[in-house]
């Protein structure tokens, strides 16, 4: 037989895939022609099919040094790098036999697969995609792109990409229409881009495809909270911790939101549990902002659900942070010599934030200090976000940007020291300041507690306080240094938008009777205080309490509770949302705002003194039980802050019976006021520079 037959021979032995009959042929073929590249490529083969994958890799290359530029055996020696686990070298192999059979359907989805394995989602995606245009109907195919584009969407969201996260998994569920996994990453996407309306859509879609997935439940529940449909929320909490008990965010979300709609049966329990979790279980992903404001929880314990926090969703960025390393300018490395100030929030806009910042921002002293913003909320083009942009000196839009592109151009801005006015609230983008861009960060107004440390690193170096809500004794509470101002942590506008106040009728309050009131959110409200309420009214003959009017459950709940205690619901007076110009003035119809405990009133204490408007505070022991009176303590009014329900409510009952002294302190206060510490704006700004100056020589030092 010549040497022709015997290839031929071994080539129908390898594809019936005798391949021990074709290794002995080939190897004939070779002692006669050692140059003959089809039977080298071949041997190369069999070896790879073997599992000899270096071997096959060298014979191959010995068949491509006769024949450098044919496609198969680049193909197949990628195969091989591939197998061997040498994957730059396959996609390298693969690239170049491309380049030389562009059209290669195999070489196409070779590559797609190695780009696939090395992690490189969006290059694989972008074969697979070839292929399907040829080959629409390949299920295989369809898995394979759908697998990539599932994995990059997965990574743009970690990266905080999430309109591309979100243009991934819609074009992955074109492909593959029925996985609910997709379903709900795109809702996840959506609901960071603010689009509440779209995700909810997306969750009920993985639930109809997997009804047995309690996250997607959970996440419904997120969605309708937030669009305000707070009965259907609980409701799919409910469904989630039915599915998976030990969904523990579940039942903080569950608890958070019976808060909001002031529903208290088993709330005393529901919290005792959630406690046991945070001491016990630190696996639990806890959300500290509501933990902080349910009944009993200690501020070592608050601190201990910000760790856990952490742990649990700050590892990575944590780890980033440190990878990436970045580096500082140094004063007057570029020619600058002021103190650049970066202010980071979502809330730049028509928020509360705005009420408390905007008027020091615009009296920071622009010789020593240059102040920018980094804004990652909507621009609501109010006036309040107008004010807020020209009074910074850079205000820098971050809402597009990853958390690394944004993190990289704070540091680019060679920010100084970076202050968080959001934390851990909602739409929270912290793990920006974890990747460590500025060499000082500062937490500060947005989250009244611990922002917590990773294993004995803190997230923050300071906390800007005051010696009332957090006293040097108190220190180790917090994972922070803590920064204290001279009279109160929290700044003032004097120039915020009042308008005419309307009549007592017009507000629906009685002419001639005691206005009691509370504007805080209802989530504040808890049993204990609304007791001490109504013993108040049970005292006070001809008074009402008005309220905010939050939303319709906790109204209807309120009520019911009043009527139970023997109070008519006709003493109960709700005051719709409005304007804040229009809140701000009719605050002047009230004679005793009610302050709520654990979790004070913040913002809404100083728009009430602000309006001559006297606060009754119940000091408790964390911070944000504390803010009512450091703010009292700044308008020299401590003869308003208590410090149990007992001298509250009785303090309550003296000041309800004694117009006289009431009267005495709005006077003091409508006269006084811009001359108070609590809104002398001006000397505020000053008291917080000298902090900042004073971090940044701490920091020189170190």
């Amino acid at each position: 037989m010549d040497i022709h037959s015997i290839y031929r021979t071994a080539l129908q032995h390898h594809q019936q895939g005798q391949l021990a009959q074709a290794e002995a042929l080939y190897r004939k073929v070779l002692e006669a022609l050692p140059q003959h590249a089809d039977a080298l490529h071949y041997l190369g083969v069999i070896y790879h099919q073997n599992n000899l994958h270096d071997l096959a890799i060298a014979t191959i290359a010995k068949a491509l040094a006769i024949d450098p530029n044919n496609s198969d055996f680049l193909s197949n020696q990628a195969i091989a790098f591939k197998a061997a686990g040498h994957l730059d070298d396959a996609v390298r192999t693969l690239r170049h036999a491309l380049s030389l059979a562009p059209s290669d359907l195999e070489i196409i989805y070779n590559l797609g697969n190695a780009h696939a394995e090395q992690l490189q989602y969006e290059e694989s995606a972008e074969c697979y995609r070839r292929i399907l245009q040829d080959h629409p109907q390949d299920d295989d195919l369809k898995r394979a792109l759908c697998h990539s584009l599932q994995a990059l969407g997965n990574e743009c969201h970690l990266a905080g990409q999430f309109a591309k996260a979100e243009s991934t998994y819609q074009e992955a569920i074109r492909t593959i229409g029925n996985e609910a996994s997709l379903y709900y990453n795109l809702g996840n996407a959506q609901r960071e881009l603010g689009k509440a309306a779209e995700a909810a859509q997306q969750y009920q879609k993985a639930i109809q495809l997997n009804p047995s997935d309690a996250d997607a439940y959970n996440n419904l529940g997120n969605v309708q909270r937030e669009l305000g449909d707070l009965a259907a929320a609980i409701v799919s909490y409910q469904k989630a911790l039915d599915i998976n008990p030990k969904l523990y965010h579940a039942k903080v979300h569950l608890v958070h939101q019976k808060q909001h709609i002031c529903d208290w049966k088993d709330l005393e329990q529901d919290i005792r549990e959630i406690r046991a979790w945070v001491n016990n279980s630190p696996e639990a992903q806890i959300s500290p902002f509501a933990f902080l404001s349910m009944p009993k929880t200690t501020a070592q314990e608050q601190k201990q659900c910000a760790n856990h926090w952490l742990k649990n969703r700050y590892t990575l960025a944590f780890t980033q942070g440190k990878a990436l390393a970045f580096k500082y300018q140094t004063k007057n490395q570029d020619g600058y010599k002021k103190l650049r100030i970066g202010y980071l929030s979502a809330d730049f806009r028509l928020h509360p934030l705005a009420t408390l910042i905007s008027e020091m921002i615009e009296l920071h002293d622009k010789n020593a200090f240059e102040v920018h913003a980094y804004s990652y909320g909507i621009n609501d083009e109010t006036t309040e976000r107008k004010r807020l942009e020209a009074a910074f000196d850079q205000f820098v839009d971050i809402r597009a940007l990853s958390t690394l592109d944004a993190a990289t151009k704070i540091n680019q801005d060679a920010i100084d020291i970076l202050v968080d006015l959001t934390g851990f609230t909602q739409t929270s983008r912290s793990q920006i300041v974890a990747l460590r861009p500025a060499p000082i960060n500062v937490s500060w107004l947005g989250f009244p507690g611990s922002m917590g440390d990773l294993d004995g690193e803190p997230l923050f170096d300071y906390i800007l306080s005051d010696a009332f809500i957090t006293p040097p004794k108190e220190a180790n509470a917090y994972s922070e240094k803590l920064a204290l101002l001279p009279h109160t942590y929290q700044p003032n506008d004097t120039k915020r938008p009042i308008n005419k106040a309307k009549s007592l009728i017009e507000y629906g309050l009685p002419e001639n009777g005691f206005v009691f009131c509370c504007f805080n959110q209802t989530f504040k409200i808890l049993p204990e205080v609304f007791n001490c309420w109504m013993r108040l009214l049970k005292q006070t003959p001809n008074s009402v309490l008005w309220l905010l009017e939050c939303n319709k459950w906790a109204k209807a709940n309120l009520i019911r509770e009043a009527e139970t205690q023997g109070i008519d619901k006709s003493r109960l007076i709700f005051a719709p949302r409005v304007p804040m110009a229009d809140h701000m003035a009719r605050q002047t119809c009230a004679d005793l705002f009610l302050d709520t405990l654990p979790y004070n009133a913040h913002t809404t204490t100083s728009d009430a003194l602000w309006m001559g408007l006297p606060v009754l505070t119940c000091a408790g022991d964390t911070f944000a039980s504390r803010v009512a009176g450091s703010l009292l303590k700044a308008a020299n009014l401590e003869e308003l802050i208590t410090y149990s329900l007992e001298e509250y409510q009785n303090k309550g009952l003296s000041l309800a019976h004694n117009p006289n002294e009431l009267k005495r302190i709005k006077a003091t206060l409508l006269i006084h006021n811009r001359k108070l510490p609590l809104f002398d704006t001006a000397h505020f700004a000053t008291d917080l520079e000298r902090h900042y100056q004073s971090m940044w020589k701490d920091h020189n030092k170190a």
